[in-house]
C-alpha cells in the first residue's frame, strides 16, 4: 500500500493493539489506508513499549494524532479512546473485506468469532478464552515438544498421509499424548496435521449457528500459517480469506474507531 506524499494527509489516526504475544500500532490517513506500522513481539512493560511505537508513529505522521487502544493490554495504554477487541477486530475486517462475514481471529491467548453485517456491525460473537487449546498457544507449546520450526510447518502438514489423531483437549494433556505417538514411532507430519485439524475441529464448533452473512475471514498470527487456513476450511467446509497482514486487523480497527469517531 503506497503511502501519501507527507504534508498531504488530512486525518490520522493510531491505533495500538496490545496482545499476549505481540503489540502491533498502526498509522492511517484520512482515507483508512495504513500508512505507517509496527510490530513487536509484547512486552510485560505496556505502557513504555507502546509509548515507544506511538512516538515512532507521531514523527512519521509530523503530526499530533489521537490514539485508540484495543486488545487485552489497552487499558493501560496512553489513549485518547480505549475499545473492545470485538468491535476493532469487526471494524478492521469490515475495511479490508469491504463486505460482512464470518471473521475468525486466533490469537496467541485466545480465539474469537464474529458475525459482522453488511454495514460493519457485530451481529454476533463467541470466543474460547478458557484453555490454550482452541488458541495458537496450542500448536506453539506442542510443535516445539515436535522440534518442528513454524516456518516448516506447512510442507510437514502437505507431506501428511493419513492424519494422526490427537484426541485430548487440553494443552498439557495433548503434550504427553504427542510424546506417546512420536515414542510410538507414528510419524511427525501426520501428527502435525492431526495437531491441526484437531484446533480447526475446535474452531468450527465456535462457529457453529454463526454463518455470517458472507464469506470466513481469518486474521490473528495464526492465519500466517498455511496448514491452519487449509485445516480450518475443511472443519468448516467453506474456503477461509485470511485478510491482508493479518496481525494488524484489530489496531487498524482501532484506529479507523478513532478516526470515525466510531462508539
Amino acid at each position: 500500500m503506497k503511502a501519501p506524499a507527507r504534508g498531504a494527509v488530512t486525518g490520522v489516526a493510531i491505533g495500538v493493539d496490545v496482545g499476549s504475544t505481540s503489540c502491533k500500532a498502526v498509522l492511517v490517513d484520512g482515507a483508512g489506508r495504513i500508512v505507517g506500522r509496527r510490530l513487536e513481539p509484547a512486552h510485560p512493560r505496556v505502557e513504555e513499549q507502546t509509548g515507544r511505537l506511538v512516538a515512532a508513529l507521531v514523527a512519521e505522521a509530523g503530526v499530533e494524532v489521537p490514539v485508540g487502544a484495543t486488545g487485552y493490554g489497552r487499558k493501560r495504554v496512553a489513549a485518547a479512546r480505549v475499545l473492545t477487541e470485538i468491535t476493532c477486530h469487526a471494524r478492521g475486517a469490515h475495511a479490508l473485506h469491504g463486505g460482512g462475514g464470518l471473521l475468525v481471529d486466533m490469537g496467541g491467548q485466545d480465539t474469537k468469532v464474529i458475525a459482522i453485517g453488511p454495514a460493519g456491525d457485530v451481529t454476533d460473537f463467541a470466543m474460547n478464552d478458557k484453555c490454550a487449546a482452541g488458541t495458537g498457544r496450542f500448536l506453539e507449546v506442542i510443535l516445539a515438544r515436535l522440534q518442528v520450526p513454524l516456518d516448516e510447518v506447512a510442507g510437514y502438514a502437505a507431506r501428511a498421509g493419513a492424519p494422526v489423531t490427537v484426541s485430548s483437549t487440553c494443552t498439557v494433556f495433548a503434550e504427553s499424548e504427542v510424546i506417546s505417538l512420536v515414542a510410538e514411532g507414528r510419524p511427525a507430519e501426520g501428527i502435525v496435521r492431526g495437531l491441526h485439524l484437531a484446533l480447526a475441529s475446535r474452531v468450527a464448533a465456535l462457529a457453529r449457528g454463526r454463518p455470517g452473512t458472507g464469506p470466513v475471514l481469518l486474521s490473528g498470527g495464526v492465519a500466517l500459517n498455511a496448514a491452519m487456513v487449509t485445516a480450518l476450511a475443511e472443519a468448516l467446509g467453506r474456503p477461509v480469506r485470511v485478510l491482508p497482514e493479518p496481525q494488524l486487523v484489530g489496531a487498524l480497527g482501532a484506529a479507523l474507531s478513532v478516526l470515525e469517531r466510531i462508539p
